[in-house]
Order: structure tokens, then sequence, then C-alpha cells
């Protein structure tokens, strides 16, 4: 770890917890900053607080109160999930304190350099396509990030000879300052997360700081079928690596006659990969053109493709029982994932979804819901996935109360050669903590079986 004098004798509010504040508050601790940590949780109920206490960190919790930032706090360290609209955080933006997130810290400290993946989708598949093909290339990687290892922590224990893989949320990386990745990848551009941005300039822009403050001797992957992201990273330095699914691409990876290249190199054909669904491709590019950018082997790539099947809880497989397959896709948090597993699968298909309501439609699924037999709806947006599948045509839509209660009606209406695909198209928060939390009940409801 790097013993950076930055935070030295300066006084920094970390303001909410979880894995991430928790991880921020005890290495700033360390890096000798004076921490006052503040969350919204009672401290009777906040297990994280008291073992902070106990380091000898000063904790307020209970509230957010507004005076907190009269005490002449210099950074802010901000939860991700904390909006910019927070009372707390405009009025130290008001005040000219630099509100960061701990993605920020952990490149400061970190001797490793890294590889930061941002996008819409495909950043947890490609995160980890890209460890494990690395890994197997002896590359010495590391993951963290968004992906559920907080980064900071990682960063304390990385060496100078190991890589860490980061997956970078547009959250996080509105909080950045000098954050600066040796490979930066944006998987694609979508809107998403507007009731946070405000509007989807605003997005684009926090997911374009991957590659703000990168120079001359980075690498930029990026999307080169869609134009707005390459409007969106004009004003980079970085050498820009172009990936594509619908035509050949200089200088960066691309199909051509059933197989992947990169540059002029055929890689691996596509009929020995593994991993399921055309969305998958884009990941894929991506991991491959990084891989070379480090001079992995073909060998070392074709070896991970055969066997890589996906991450939890995105487009997982769960099981096959009589004849019908159950698959795992409560990753896909919003309409676009969820337009991509539909697609995944060309059978009768019986459909799972619902969850928080963003006040969004879902008319943009009518046209990849062709192939759903049965449509099983639940939380806030139930009666909007009614609508929904009524307007589509389906003749069958069951309302149930939750992802556990839908997986046996799931199975009563199922024959063999049907797909039982829990792909929500909503965050989980109104009903359970997590995303992964709700897959884990569809799977363990599915073994239950």
């Amino acid at each position: 770890m790097k013993k950076i004098t930055k935070f030295k004798h300066k006084k920094v509010l970390v303001l909410g917890l979880a894995k991430s504040g928790v991880s921020a508050a005890s290495l700033l601790h360390k890096l000798e900053a004076f921490v006052t940590v503040n969350d919204q949780k009672p401290l009777a109920e906040n297990p994280e607080a008291q073992g902070l206490l106990q380091e000898g960190i000063k904790v307020i919790c209970g509230s957010h109160p507004i005076e907190l930032l009269d005490e002449g706090f210099q950074y802010v360290i901000k939860n991700p999930g904390i909006p910019y609209h927070n009372p707390l955080i405009k009025k130290a933006i008001e005040k000219n304190i630099p509100v960061l997130t701990e993605v920020e810290l952990a490149y400061l400290i970190s001797e490793a350099e890294m590889i930061g993946i941002t996008g819409t989708n495909g950043k947890t598949t490609t995160t980890t396509l890209l460890f494990e093909i690395l890994k197997e290339a002896d590359q010495n990687p590391l993951i963290a990030g968004n992906i559920g290892t907080v980064a900071s922590e990682v960063a304390q224990d990385a060496k100078e000879n190991e890589k860490m893989v980061v997956e970078l949320s547009s959250f996080q990386l509105m909080g950045t300052e000098e954050f600066a990745p040796h490979v930066a990848i944006i998987t694609n551009l979508y809107d998403a997360h507007l009731d946070y941005h405000g509007n989807l300039d605003e997005y684009w822009k926090a997911k374009a700081n991957i590659t703000k403050n990168q120079t001359e001797h980075d690498y930029l992957i990026i999307n080169a079928d869609q134009e707005h992201v390459l409007q969106t990273v004009a004003f980079t330095k970085a050498k820009l690596i172009p990936f594509s699914t619908t035509k050949e691409v200089e200088g960066g990876a691309y199909i051509k006659n059933g197989s992947i290249y990169f540059k002029d190199d055929k890689v691996v054909e596509l009929s020995s990969i593994v991993l399921p669904g055309a969305h998958n491709l884009e990941n894929i590019l991506c991991a491959v053109a990084a891989c070379k950018i480090y001079g992995v082997t073909n060998d070392s790539i074709r070896k991970v493709l055969g066997v890589f099947t996906g991450v939890k809880h995105r487009t997982q497989f769960v099981r096959e029982l009589n004849g019908i397959k159950f698959y795992n896709d409560s990753k896909a948090t919003n309409s676009l994932a969820t337009k991509s597993a539909l697609q995944a699968f060309e059978g009768p298909t019986i459909l799972l979804a619902g969850g928080l309501d963003r006040g969004n439609g879902f008319d943009d699924l009518i046209p990849y819901l062709k192939n759903v037999k049965l449509l099983i709806t639940f939380g806030e947006t139930s009666e909007k996935f009614v609508k929904t599948g009524e307007e589509a045509g389906i003749q069958s839509i069951i309302p149930v109360d939750n992802v556990e209660k839908a997986v046996p009606v799931a199975f009563s209406h199922a024959q063999e050669g049907d797909v039982v695909l829990l792909s929500p198209a909503c965050a989980s928060w109104d009903q359970y903590r997590t995303f992964e939390q709700r897959g884990d009940i569809f799977i363990e409801a599915v073994h239950k079986l």
C-alpha cells in the first residue's frame, strides 16, 4: 500500500457505511486522517459503526445533522448510493469540500495498476471473465469494485506485480478526482439511473469519468457500435481500442466468419464459446481486447471461454427438472438487461418480473415478450407488468406476492422444453436488500421443487 499523505491530519467525513464506508473509514484512520463517520442507522443497531468506534474513530449515528459540515471538514467520502441532492452533500458542494467515493482512495493507495470496467450492462460479466482469463495467463489479477469486493480494501494489499480488475458504477465514478486506470472499458451506454443522475447527459458524463484522467500511455476500450459513446469520450487522451459485434474495426476486437478477431489475429471460434446469449459477445470482445493489451495468448483466452458459463445472478443456469430449465437473472435491474436475457432463449419462456417502482413503464419490453407463454409478476411494479403483458398479448398472467411464491407457480404451469426465467427488470429494494438476496431466494426455491 502506498503511504500517501494527502489525508494526513485532515478532517474527513465518511458519510454512509455499508462495506465501502467501513473500509474507507478504517483506511483513512490508518492514513492518519481525523475521521468522523456519519450513518443513518442508530448505533445500537449498527455493528459496523460500533466496530469503528472501537478503533478510535468518531461515530455519529441515527441521523445526518446538517450542522456537521460546520466542523471544518476538508473531504467528504460518501457511500456511492447517497444521491447528490442529499442535504449534507449539497452543503458540502456549496462549501467547495471535495466529495469523493472510496474508489478514489483505492486508486491513490494501490501499488497495482488498475483495469476499470463500466457501462450500463455487462460490467459484472466482463469483469469476471477478464479476471478469469488473466488468472489463467498467470497475470496475478485481483477483482474488486461494484462486483461486491470493496476496492479500497483490496487495494491495501495489492502488489506492484498484480492488476486490479475493478467494476465501476456511475455512482462511484462521480466521486473521483485523480482516478486513472491504465486500461478503461465502457461496455455500452443506455438509459439508466435517471432517478439518481437527473438526465441522460449527466449519467453518460459520470460514466466518462473513467477516462477523464487517462493519458496517451493508457487505453480506452470502447463500443464502436454506439456513436454516442464515442462522442461522450471524445475528449480522452487515451489510446482508443474499439470493439464491434457488427463490423470489422481497425486496431480492435470484432467478429468475422464465425470467429472473434483482435486486429488481424483470429483469437477464438464462436462455436467453442459456452457463455450463452448474443448480448455476451460485447462482454467477450471487451475482455479479449483488454487481454491482448497485456499480451495474453490465444490459448489462455480459448481455454477460459471454453468453460466460462457466466456469473451468479446474470442469466445463471440453476437446474433442469423434468425437462424444464431454470435461469436466475436477478441482476437484471432494468428493461435493457431483461431484453438481453429474453433474446438469449428461443423456446417457450415463463418470465418472473417485477420489483422497485422507479416511475418508468415497461412498454419497451413488449417486442421481446413474443416467446413468453406465462408472465408471473410481483413487487411494486406488479400491476404495471400485468398491463404490459396484456398489451403484449400474453394469454396467461399471474400476480404473486414475491419471488419465493413465483417459483412453484411457474413450475406448475411449465412443460418439458420450457425455460423459467427470473429477470425482474427492476431493482430489488422494495422487497429484498439486494438483487443477490433476491436471486438466492429464487435459487433456493428452485432446489426445493
